[in-house]
């Protein structure tokens, strides 16, 4: 684990990050996507995060092998949601159990604790025992709540669970200090 860096993602690691995304598009219910997005459209997310001043991180070893990403996004769109953070990890097959996934999703509660976020939260369709579940459990993420039925991929229904992690603590009327 010695050799692993994190770093901000640039335009040249969106080959890689969707072929990791895509495995996961075509052989599980991690994503509800049933295409695996092309390249230019993980270019477009890299520099959308860039521009909202959000990470867009890469986890790679020392050959430059991109073994997982991981990103902040707007929870929602709408402006009174602007203090509340979603997250999003994938990890390379191959790499899954290894640590890489808890530093990323680690680098994302501290950049969401920088910004000013209130709430950080997951979308998670793999269940309550399914390995991204435990690892938000183990950064402090609890469930929130179960949307039952909401996707339909590989013949059947899928549930999703809501686990989200307080960033700031609730300080009355403080003005939010995220834009």
């Amino acid at each position: 684990m010695n050799d692993l860096v994190l770093r901000t993602a640039a335009a040249h690691d969106a080959e890689a990050v969707a072929a990791i995304y895509a495995h996961y598009v075509e052989h599980s219910v991690a994503t509800f996507d049933t295409l695996p997005p092309p390249r230019h459209a993980w270019v477009e997310r890299i520099e959308a995060a860039a521009s909202a001043g959000l990470p867009f991180l890469v986890a790679e070893r020392a050959k430059a092998e991109v073994h997982g990403f991981a990103y902040l996004s707007a929870f929602r769109p709408k402006p009174a949601y602007r203090q509340t953070l979603e997250d999003t990890v994938y990890l390379a097959p191959d790499h899954v159990g290894r640590g890489t996934g808890r530093l990323l999703l680690t680098q994302l509660v501290a950049h969401a604790a920088e910004s000013g976020a209130h709430q950080l939260v997951a979308v998670i369709s793999t269940g309550e025992d399914g390995p991204s579940a435990r690892l938000h459990r183990a950064l402090g993420f609890e469930t929130a709540g179960r949307l039952r039925e909401v996707g339909y991929k590989f013949d059947r229904w899928i549930d999703i669970l809501l686990m989200q992690r307080a960033i700031s603590p609730v300080n009355g009327d403080r003005v939010p200090a995220r834009g």
